[in-house]
Parts: C-alpha cells; structure tokens; sequence
C-alpha cells in the first residue's frame, strides 16, 4: 500500500507529447506516491504507454517536467543511466539477450555498471531467480524458455539493479493466458512488498487485488482516477463506464 507522508516517488508535471500531428500526451499530470501501486487503464491508442516510456525516458517530451524524487530526471548520459537503474521497465516483448543465458542477462548489466563484482551478480541473480520461481532455468537460453518464464526473468533482471520503482508496459499482453498468472503473482508480490509500482494493463483482477488507485486515460488525457473498487464499481465518466463494460463484459 502507499506510504502516506513520505512525498513522491515520480512525477508527471503537465506533459506534452506529439507523434507528428497526433497529440499523443494532453497537459498530463500524475504524481505517484513512494510504494504505491497504480494500475493506467485506457483504450488502444489513449496514451498510457506513451506516458510510461516518457517516466523512464525512453521517450521525450515536448513540454512539462518529469521529477523524480523531486528532481527533473536526467536527459543523457550517465546520469540516465543511473537514473534507468532506480526506476526499472518491463516490457511486452520480454527484450531479454538471447544469445546469453539467464544468468548471464542477470549479471551483464550490474557487473557493467559496477554495482557488484562477478560473484555477487551471481549469488543476487540465483536469489532473484528462486524469488520469481526460475532458479532450475539459470543456464538455458530464452528460446529455451516459454513466455511467462522468460517474463519472469525479465523481472528479475530488473530487479537485479536495485531499482525503488518499477514499470510494466503491459507485461502480459503477449501471453498465453495459462502463463498470465505466473507473472501477475510475481508482481503482486513485488506490490505487496512495498515496490512502488506503475502497471499499464488489462488485467482488471490484477488491478481490483493490487492497485492502490486507477487512472483512466482516453485521447491523451487522464480524464479519471480512484481506488480500484470506487472506480470498477462506480465509474465518475460515462466514457470510463462504456470502456468497463466492454473488457468487463465482453
């Protein structure tokens, strides 16, 4: 659950984004409280992935600030280097290396970075893979492995850099529906954990157990946000409540 008193761990001061002509991002804020969970909701297109690229850089912005821990976060350089480090991304596509083995996708980029020498990337990396139940998969390769287990592992490496902040960009969208519970536990036990946690997805029983808020995009605006069961269950726009009834009921 949040931390309440502490102060932000990220925030979205009224961004900008354009993909030529299309205004991707609409005067976006949202500020994401030190060990919260939100859960971004939206239909295709409304934006949300674009707004977690721009919190992890991966894409820029036109105009606003994004802050982290009370600081515009780096723009180049080492200094977002290190920044990437404290505010972890998952993706979709997994993006593992997959001419390395798991153990070697877990130790490359703390080892680089200098943040462990080769032994301790290697008893951390074993640590994370029992967390996420893929300890017996360290020396195979990710054509080895089925898509839950190499998002599992994905995660882990994540981890494995240490970060205070962890993003998913719908990190299940590309599972079979079998592995898709294999990952949300591993997640929800980062959440439960006290990670703070930025989740776009659609996976609403994910977001009713987890979510400490919602936030609802449409068009390139935030145009809702609540705690999951206000928002599920008494939805404040009617564009919230036709999306609901949509993925709820179809």
């Amino acid at each position: 659950m949040a931390t309440n008193g502490i102060g932000a761990a990220l925030e979205a001061r009224s961004i900008d984004k354009h993909f030529g002509s299309v205004h991707v991002l609409d005067d976006v804020s949202l500020k994401i409280a030190r060990g919260e969970t939100v859960v971004i909701l939206g239909p295709s297109g409304s934006g949300k992935s674009t707004l977690l690229r721009t919190l992890n850089r991966l894409e820029t912005i036109d105009r606003g600030q994004i802050l982290y821990q009370g600081t515009p976060i780096p723009e180049e350089g080492q200094e977002l280097a290190a920044y990437r480090c404290e505010v972890g991304m998952v993706f979709q596509s997994f993006n593992l290396y997959p001419h390395k083995t798991v153990l070697e996708n877990l130790t490359l980029a703390p080892v680089r970075r200098g943040l462990v020498n080769k032994p301790e990337a290697r008893d951390k990396a074993q640590k994370l893979l029992n967390r996420v139940n893929m300890a017996d998969h360290i020396g195979k390769h990710p054509s080895g492995l089925s898509g839950g287990q190499q998002q599992r592992v994905a995660i882990a490496r994540a981890l494995a850099m240490d970060p205070r902040v962890m993003l998913f960009d719908e990190p299940t969208s590309a599972l079979d529906p079998e592995m898709i519970q294999e990952v949300l536990t591993v997640m929800k036990d980062l959440s439960d954990g006290g990670m703070t946690t930025v989740l776009v997805t659609h996976e609403i029983g994910f977001a009713r157990r987890s979510a400490d808020r919602v936030v609802f995009m449409d068009e390139g605006r935030i145009i809702e946000e609540n705690t999951p069961s206000e928002f599920f269950d008494h939805p404040r726009t009617e564009r919230a409540r036709v999306f609901l009834d949509k993925i709820i009921h179809h």
